[in-house]
């Protein structure tokens, strides 16, 4: 009452009221009050709408990760709520050097824009809820709550304030890296039946950074976990392969494929990659294979903001990717394909004696086969056998020969000569008592020796050969079957009898790999 009576009497005091709130909140702070709208491409492209659908409850959501991804720069922060981020109060221009990190003075800016916010949203709640009248910049943000999901989505939305810094440079230089390895990754994608845009994941989970590590374990390229490694690819004290970009892909390419069966949906077979299959099955019962209901009102324990906007993640990132001259008009320069030559390893053996055969060293060696753990490197751990090992292009045609298995070394004992006892007297000669059928035998006689016969094995008849087997593992293919012992699959149908079409295999199945 009291304001509204100082409004009326003085009718220029709110207009410059509200200019000085707005001074005081962005005076020295180096904010950008834009939302993004102004800066982005004209033209979208999501494409497919049958295999990865946009609905309307993410299109927001859509919209926020392509602007993360492919507008705003780590110089850049978007303030929005959590929930739904296609509200966007500010995008602030950090003060100070640009880091990987933020210092310690852009942590207290940043606290202070975002408690700024939280205060603001908590008094236009109040007013709401009270029936008051607003604010021309009050009336625009509440129509954006109106707009994502109706008034009640105001509610609370002081606590759900957070904070994205953008990454533009990182997303460019990830899909420079990704030169590398598209090719591959697409080839595989299309021998597992999946969509081959799958392979735009990796910008999703590292940026295609080889090295990436979470904090909760997941590690390469695919941010596979240690569990879910080891039911598609080999995990041991000598390898990882899920920092293997190549050997992962297909790791991934086999999960989503299962994912997609059991889900029968891509919104959800991709969501699963992050929440897990499990828990998607139980989203799925609840609200069908509707990727937009699932994301605005499933409210599973684990089903938080990563698992949430997963989805929409991975379409602004194949939308960034797919159109880098748009998103990035100072140009990116792909790197060169991976053309290295494959080898699959027949026996175990050393970094070392690998590198001798084919000429290389083992550092070079090293440098291609990221799964190496370090135990391989230092020469302290044997390469298993089945491993995959990247050769330098053109080493295969160079030297054709598979490098001989090791051989143990022969350890040969060192015996001293026993001395001779000394004679204490003269031998004699010694007679035998004869008997009526027994001949003399004396001293100087000399024994008669029967011939050694050595005994040899005896020829064992083909049948008899024996055959070398490999026992199934869960979610292996007849494919992997095959490259792991360094066969072809017609050869490996062969030695099992199997039919030419024939792919069905079963985990604890004995295959013979080789006679």
């Amino acid at each position: 009452m009291q304001l509204e009576t100082l409004t009326a009497r003085l009718p220029w005091a709110l207009p410059i009221s509200l200019m000085m709130l707005l001074m005081a909140g962005c005076a020295g702070t180096g904010v950008d009050q834009r939302t993004g709208e102004s800066d982005l491409p004209s033209q979208r492209d999501y494409g497919d709408s049958r295999t990865f659908p946009v609905p309307p409850e993410i299109q927001g959501n859509v919209d926020f990760w392509r602007h993360v991804y492919g507008v705003w720069s780590r110089g850049e922060v978007a303030i929005h709520d959590e929930e739904h981020i296609g509200v966007i109060y500010e995008v602030a221009k950090i003060p100070g050097p640009i880091k990987a990190g933020y210092t310690a003075s852009q942590e207290s800016w940043l606290k202070g824009r975002m408690d700024y916010h939280k205060r603001r949203l908590d008094d236009l709640e109040q007013r709401v809820r009270a029936d008051q009248r607003l604010a021309e910049s009050d009336r625009e943000l509440l129509d954006k709550f109106k707009q994502a999901g109706g008034v009640g989505a105001l509610y609370g939305a002081s606590e759900r304030v957070r904070a994205q810094r953008g990454v533009r440079e990182r997303f460019r230089r990830g899909v420079e890296i990704s030169g590398r390895y598209d090719q591959s990754f697409r080839e595989i994608m299309r021998r597992h039946g999946v969509p081959e845009d799958l392979a735009y994941l990796p910008h999703v989970e590292s940026s295609f950074q080889t090295n990436a590590r979470s904090s909760v374990g997941a590690g390469g390229v695919w941010q596979f976990m240690p569990s879910t490694g080891r039911q598609y690819m080999t995990i041991s004290g000598q390898v990882d392969e899920r920092f293997d970009p190549i050997l992962a892909a297909d790791g991934a390419a086999r999960y989503l494929s299962q994912a997609y069966q059991r889900l029968g949906s891509w919104p959800l077979a991709i969501t699963s990659y992050n929440h897990g299959q499990g828990g998607m099955a139980k989203a799925r019962s609840e609200y069908g294979n509707d990727i937009g209901r699932i994301v605005k009102n499933y409210k599973g324990p684990a089903f938080g903001f990563a698992s949430r906007n997963f989805y929409s993640e991975f379409v602004a990132a194949r939308e960034v990717a797919s159109h880098a001259d748009r998103y990035f008009p100072e140009g990116v320069r792909y790197e060169e394909p991976w053309l290295h030559d494959r080898l699959v390893l027949r026996d175990s053996m050393p970094a070392h004696h690998l590198a001798r055969h084919y000429g290389t060293s083992k550092h070079q060696l090293a440098d291609l086969n990221l799964h190496w753990r370090d135990s391989v490197v230092k020469g302290d751990g044997h390469l298993p056998p089945g491993s995959t090992v990247w050769l330098p292009q053109g080493t295969t045609r160079r030297i054709a020969s598979h490098p001989p298995p090791v051989q143990a070394p022969v350890l040969v004992a060192r015996v001293e000569p026993r001395a001779a006892k000394p004679l204490s007297a003269p031998a004699r000669t010694a007679v035998a008592k004869v008997g009526p059928t027994t001949k003399p035998v004396t001293a100087t006689s000399k024994p008669v020796t029967k011939p050694v016969i050595a005994k040899t094995k005896p020829r064992q008849e083909p049948s008899q050969v024996k055959a070398r087997y490999h026992v199934v593992k869960p979610q292996e293919t007849l494919y992997r079957v095959a490259v792991q012992n360094g066969i072809s699959v017609d050869e490996l149908r062969k030695l099992n009898k199997m039919r030419p079409n024939d792919n069905n295999i079963r985990p604890g199945q004995k295959l013979i790999v080789g006679i």
